[in-house]
């Protein structure tokens, strides 16, 4: 219909929307073909289109194998992103310059650009691009020894995708299995299974969170600070709920006591921390292992 109206940004749009849905058919090769058509059309195609036409062409290439290619196309994208102020685009090429980074084995490259892109993420609140960062995530991880870490972002990201009825293309899962598998057989079924539970029980903010403690350049697990070895056992039972993204609503139905009881611990363990807010405290308690 658009080639017969005459309208170039409108079959432009149809080609890459092909090729997203070939994508997610698993033909990699017929979405190449598809959105290499759509790179033909250069008239009166408006910026947020040529944007997504890239963002597309640089996941394709990724998963064609040809990483030049796509590397290419994900830097001149990139440096577009950032001059028309566009941060999902910007977001998302970042996710695709981690894919990058693993296979060229740039590791502090590749947490660099997810910790960007999880910022990004947390300033404009997509739900999807957080989701993207996550599995992103377990695979610096997962490459860099850190399986306890793999295993549990990716549990959040899988139950985060089934929550929210989200739909992955099978080559997520794919790309995964590798991977998942290997640092389920380190870590042996005792470790993976609480691993897997930790990462099950967090929604949204406190698995973004996660990442984005996961993403600094120290990848040495810093020693407990004096102030957390002063908690009681009840006092940790709280922080590893607020951790997880527990309400004082839902610690005081958990812990079988009341909202002003969790309202006194909470302060007790401010005190004791120095962590004022809850976000601070999730830092913490994600830091030394507790969450």
């Amino acid at each position: 219909m658009a080639r017969e109206l005459g309208y170039p940004a409108g079959e432009a749009l149809a080609l890459v929307g092909l090729a997203v849905a070939t994508v997610h058919a698993d033909d990699i090769d017929g979405a190449l073909r598809l959105i290499r058509q759509a790179e033909q059309i250069r008239a009166d195609i408006p910026g947020w289109l040529a944007r997504e036409r890239n963002n597309i062409l640089t996941k394709i290439l990724i998963a064609a194998g040809d990483l030049t290619g796509a590397m290419r196309s994900c830097a001149a994208g990139l440096a577009q992103a950032r001059d028309d102020g566009d941060p999902r685009s910007h977001a998302s090429l970042l996710e695709h310059m981690v894919n990058l980074d693993l296979s060229a084995a740039r590791f502090c490259d590749a947490r660099e650009h997810l910790r960007e892109s999880l910022q990004i993420a947390a300033q404009t609140g997509g739900q999807i691009q957080v989701l993207n960062c996550l599995d992103r995530s377990g695979h610096v991880c997962a490459a860099t020894g850190r399986y306890a870490e793999a295993v549990t972002v990716w549990a959040a990201y899988v139950a985060l995708v089934r929550h929210g009825g989200f739909t992955e293309p099978p080559v997520g899962a794919r790309r995964r299995y590798g991977p998942l598998s290997q640092a389920r057989r380190t870590l042996g079924d005792a470790r993976a299974r609480a691993a897997e539970d930790r990462g099950a029980a967090m929604n949204m903010a406190a698995a973004a969170d996660y990442a984005l403690t996961l993403t600094t350049p120290d990848l040495q697990k810093p020693a407990e600070p004096s102030g957390l070895r002063r908690l009681s056992t009840r006092e940790r039972e709280l922080v590893s709920l607020v951790a997880q993204g527990s309400t004082d609503v839902q610690i005081a139905a958990k812990l079988l006591i009341s909202v002003r009881t969790v309202g006194s611990h909470l302060d007790r363990i401010r005190e004791k921390t120095g962590c004022r807010r809850r976000a601070d405290l999730t830092r913490l308690a994600l830091s030394v292992g507790l969450a």
